[in-house]
């Protein structure tokens, strides 16, 4: 897509060639019988190139589908002159008070009393890291900078960022240094592939690779505390996110999974419903009423949760992930596997004591044709019988 000002060849129609003008790169085409020439505002490199076919391929998406922007707006960069045969539509943009990297570390230094020190040494380095790789920190090329993402992290990575950075700047808003957020509602639009889900991931631990994790948990010094969150998903087959969402009103005779927790632009957030119905109840057995006791305080309100961080917080499994798990799996010598496999092992388990597939779905959450095409097709002990 891509070509230098000595090329010569005529483009195929309703095609956008990305051009090198005085180092700037520059989007050409032609529609309606008019030739359109777009400044993106981007200086010629490797990076700003891909930026520029991303927007080059929107363009033709539009044209293609009869749905093109005949002012051309959608397609400018709003700090650049766009040199056009449709005269362009001026509107002021209100410069923000400082660039998005100063932004982000006066968000930092807002949220540090809040959070844990991990949170700021790791996860906002990273963030901080990503920031200054952007191929801009101006706020009125949020779009760019969304392109830039995309174009160089995967699509989970993307939407995460972004998830962060419209945090800072609804604070910087709120706080009056901003006038608008110009990242809110762009993590939306990610759809992350389903190949990347942890849904249909399968692959369950053992029985005794169960027990050993929930053993080694058990012992150690650091993280003896989430030994029953871990027993609890281990022998429910729930979400994590369900399981940091109960509350001790939802417990009775029954575990009434009604909500769950989720990461959003506000952070972690609790929300009615779960993922595939609005609520589920999961009967108690005495391996699951241990678990209960064990963590239930003599004075707890039923709007407190079962599954508080240290902090009395939400439980970030991101964080959960990269320093527990991990650690518990490599002292455990058990090769590296996600904390939703311990959903997958109770649902291939059940499979294996002889419990219907119609029950599991009932159990966890799933409809019976996910239980029969993923875990019912796949048993271990699967064995042919002499005909």
């Amino acid at each position: 897509m891509y070509s230098s000002n000595q090329s010569r060849k005529k483009a195929p129609k309703g095609s956008v060639k990305v051009k090198n003008s005085n180092e700037r790169l520059q989007l050409v085409f032609s529609y309606g019988g008019k030739r359109h020439y777009i400044s993106t505002g981007l200086a010629n490199s490797v990076t700003n190139r891909k930026l520029a076919d991303l927007k080059a391929k929107e363009i033709e998406k539009d044209i293609l589908y009869e749905r093109f922007d005949h002012t051309l707006a959608r397609y400018k960069n709003p700090n650049s002159s766009a040199l056009s045969t449709v005269t362009p539509t001026v509107t002021p943009i209100a410069k923000p008070q400082m660039p998005l990297d100063e932004l982000w570390e006066r968000y930092v230094t807002f949220k540090r009393p809040q959070v844990s020190q991990t949170t700021v040494a790791r996860d906002y380095a990273r963030y901080r890291s990503h920031i200054a790789k952007l191929p801009t920190k101006d706020l009125t090329e949020a779009v760019i900078i969304r392109d830039y993402l995309m174009a160089s992290t995967t699509a989970n990575a993307a939407k995460r960022i972004l998830i962060n950075l419209s945090a800072c700047c609804d604070w910087a808003r709120k706080s009056g240094l901003i006038e608008t957020n110009p990242f809110t509602g762009m993590s939306a639009e990610i759809t992350i592939p389903k190949s990347s889900s942890d849904d249909m991931d399968i692959e369950p631990f053992s029985t005794p690779e169960r027990d050993k994790i929930i053993e080694m948990f058990s012992l150690d010094r650091y993280y003896i505390g989430y030994t029953q969150l871990i027993k609890f998903l281990f022998f429910t087959g729930c979400r994590p996110s369900e399981a940091i969402a109960l509350q001790w009103k939802h417990i009775n005779s029954y575990v009434h999974f009604e909500q769950a927790v989720t990461f959003s632009e506000e952070g972690l957030t609790l929300k009615k419903g779960l993922k595939t119905q609005e609520k589920r109840r999961f009967p108690i057995n005495q391996q699951l009423s241990n678990i209960l006791n064990a963590i239930k305080p003599e004075d707890c309100s039923t709007e407190d949760y079962l599954f508080p961080s240290p902090e009395g917080k939400f439980i970030d499994f991101n964080n959960f992930r990269n320093r527990a798990w991990k650690s518990i799996l490599t002292k455990c010598g058990i090769p590296y596997r996600k904390l939703y496999q311990t959903r997958h092992t109770f649902i291939t388990l059940c499979l294996e004591a002889g419990i219907d597939a119609k029950d599991v779905a009932r159990l966890v959450g799933n409809s019976p044709e996910v239980i029969y095409r993923h875990y019912a097709g796949n048993k271990r002990n699967l064995q042919v019988p002499e005909l």
